[in-house]
């Protein structure tokens, strides 16, 4: 081993290896055992209302929502179900949707075989499933018309609803322990065994392994972090990632970052979901893109077009670069649908839209292509880059819409169905 090796074999970048799970396909989606991590999302629509909800659905899938779940709550809401799923596959929608179940669902699943047909997936909480001498017998009749039907089953664990019978005995055996431990930790382990224990029990009623995927949210990110290390340390079940009730705005892009982020990198995790509170009015699919940019930016899978672009400073007053980023960023995200089946590959192009010649020119030798615009007092020019070299010096008031028409015309020679992979350029000025 020369210097070098042994001075770096200390920082090697990336992940660990992936958790092994089994693996588990839900309406064609396969999740878990080596295959992409998923990202999935949720409606906010009453799911009684079928035009709102499919509407809803249908932005969700198009923003990248790879599953969907949606609430099923009451009789109405059960008979909509196969009414939307009707309408979705008429658009060309077919997405998987989920079942979110609570308290009644193994009577609504039974009152609404249309309904237990149509769903792709049954989501129930084992705190919430039954209580007392009915928690089982209810538990045991959603599993079996998941059997019957062919479907998969989320068991999802949550702190705000853990089983208080579970958590009551555990807290019991803690406080008679020679050594009892913090009862923030006794909860932790209530959640795992939660999830363990049902998944166990619908093993023995007939529901196998590689149809059932565990989750285990709370709120707090350590907490989750926690819960989900020793979960996946007990058991090879696929995973749903998700830290519940993140917030709004940035406080909850933020925590839900760090917590998926370090599970993510310990391996652990098959499907994903950004649970953000949206402001009045807003956008739901923005938990979409939330997901899909933590599992783009760590390198797990690719999305969308990068684009790299400086945060400015005070070389940087004028707001050209700021601008010129934003629309670039909006552009492609706009088009991706459509270009995914014009442009195989498409989603692999970096471009660097940079402000000044600190970093400009090298940020966008690294891009496919890139911009480096003129600072504050420099000479009004901006050199562009493409496979990293000089391509041309672009001036004057054209500079951000010429820019754009270069990236246009790059994707279209790199990646279009004609195209033999050849640079969309071949000569500099």
């Amino acid at each position: 081993m020369t210097d070098l090796q042994e001075r770096t074999k200390t920082i090697e970048a990336g992940p660990k290896g992936r958790h092994r799970t089994v693996q588990v396909v839900v309406g064609g989606v396969k999740v878990g055992g080596g295959a992409p991590i998923v990202v999935q999302s949720m409606t906010n629509t009453d799911t009684a209302d079928i035009e709102g909800t499919v509407n809803q659905v249908a932005a969700l899938a198009r923003a990248g929502s790879e599953m969907v779940r949606i609430t099923v709550d009451r009789d109405e809401a059960a008979a909509a179900v196969p009414h939307i799923r009707e309408k979705l596959d008429k658009l060309g929608v077919d997405v998987p949707l989920i079942g979110d179940f609570h308290y009644i669902g193994h009577k609504l699943l039974a009152e609404h075989p249309a309904c237990a047909a149509a769903l792709a997936k049954y989501r129930i909480n084992p705190g919430n499933v039954g209580f007392k001498n009915k928690r089982d017998s209810q538990f045991t009749d959603i599993v079996e018309i998941a059997i019957k039907n062919n479907k998969t089953v989320r068991i999802g664990a949550n702190w705000g609803s853990l089983d208080q019978e579970l958590l009551t005995r555990l807290m019991e055996e803690n406080a008679k322990s020679p050594n009892p431990i913090d009862a923030r930790a006794v909860t932790r382990e209530a959640m795992v065994q939660s999830a363990l224990l049902s998944a166990a029990r619908a093993e023995e009623i007939g529901l196998p392994k590689n149809r059932m995927i565990l989750s285990a949210k709370v709120s707090n990110v350590q907490d989750l972090i926690a819960v989900y290390r020793e979960l996946a340390a007990r058991s090879d079940y696929a995973i749903h990632l998700g830290l519940t009730e993140a917030g709004m705005g940035s406080k909850g892009i933020v925590a839900s970052s760090a917590a998926l982020g370090i599970l993510l990198q310990d391996g652990i995790g098959d499907t994903i979901r950004v649970s953000l509170t949206p402001e009045p009015g807003g956008d739901r699919t923005l938990e979409v893109k939330v997901g899909q940019e933590i599992l783009q930016t760590m390198g797990f899978r690719t999305f969308v077009p990068l684009v790299a672009a400086c945060p400015g400073c005070g070389r940087t007053t004028s707001t050209v670069f700021q601008e010129l980023a934003r629309d670039i960023q909006a552009f492609i995200r706009d088009e991706m649908p459509s270009w995914k089946t014009r442009y195989p590959g498409v989603e692999q192009l970096n471009v660097a839209v940079m402000g000044c010649i600190v970093n400009g020119p090298g940020e966008s030798k690294h891009a496919d292509i890139g911009i480096s615009l003129p600072g504050t007092g420099e000479t009004p020019a901006a050199p562009v880059f493409v496979d990293g070299q000089k391509f041309r010096t672009l001036r004057g008031a054209t500079i951000a819409a010429d820019f754009k028409s270069l990236v246009i015309d790059y994707i279209e020679q790199r990646y279009g169905a004609s195209s033999s992979k050849a640079p969309a350029v071949t000569a500099a000025e």
